[in-house]
């Protein structure tokens, strides 16, 4: 073979080699470097809808994190987020006993109770491709009003009169009384299956299945 036309096929084989080595590259940068960009940002997009959503039913930002990468930080206007409100009537009778004789005050009353979280406690999603994992810390007795409409039945002793500190003793055990009952009744409990409605309904529009952890609350804030 003449050396100019060997030098043309080398010249070839050279070009052919490069212009390879050059699509390899490009090849191997959409992969490695722009496909996963643009689904990481995808992820990001996804996760930031996941908040606006959440932000607008419940006025609350959680703290998401996708692919360990934080994506939205908490934000809380508020310092809890009450999601059950309920009334209920109550009744207590408080006593005291002094030789022999008993007095007695009956009080009956409503009260207004609100059960959800506390916010100073991390609000948390943890969110992957098809999954989202919440973290909230427990939910507790927020808050419990009198509504102010007390009525008393008074029993006197036959010489262990009552006295306006009894009628003082006797309002603090029966708001006592009512915040044990709060607590153990059903509006906390109520409270975490509100609440885990309603995301798991925001995030099921996302796609995603929806795993709850709930973070143990060292001391209930004092009412």
């Amino acid at each position: 073979m003449p050396p100019d036309i060997y030098r043309m096929f080398s010249s070839r084989k050279l070009i052919l080699l490069i212009a390879l080595l050059v699509t390899l590259s490009i090849t191997a940068y959409v992969i490695v470097v722009v496909i996963p960009a643009r689904l990481a940002e995808k992820a990001y997009d996804g996760a930031r809808r996941i908040g606006q959503d959440i932000r607008e039913a419940l006025h609350v930002t959680p703290h998401i994190t996708v692919n360990n990468t934080v994506v939205l930080q908490q934000q809380t206007p508020v310092l809890e987020l009450a999601t059950v409100t309920q009334r209920f009537s109550h009744r207590h009778a408080w006593s005291n006993k002094w030789m022999g004789s008993t007095k007695k005050i009956t009080i009956n009353g409503t009260f207004e109770a609100k059960a959800g979280f506390d916010l100073n406690q991390r609000f948390e999603l943890i969110i992957t491709e098809d999954r989202a994992i919440v973290t909230l810390p427990e939910p507790q007795l927020l808050s419990l009003d009198l509504q102010g409409d007390l009525t008393f039945e008074d029993d006197n002793g036959l010489w262990n009169r009552l006295t306006a500190a009894d009628r003082s003793d006797a309002i603090n055990a029966f708001t006592t009384d009512a915040r044990t009952y709060a607590r153990q009744g059903g509006f906390i409990l109520d409270a975490r299956k509100h609440l885990e409605n309603q995301l798991t309904e925001i995030l099921k529009a996302h796609g995603k299945s929806v795993e709850f952890r709930y973070r143990h609350v060292e001391s209930v804030r004092p009412l």
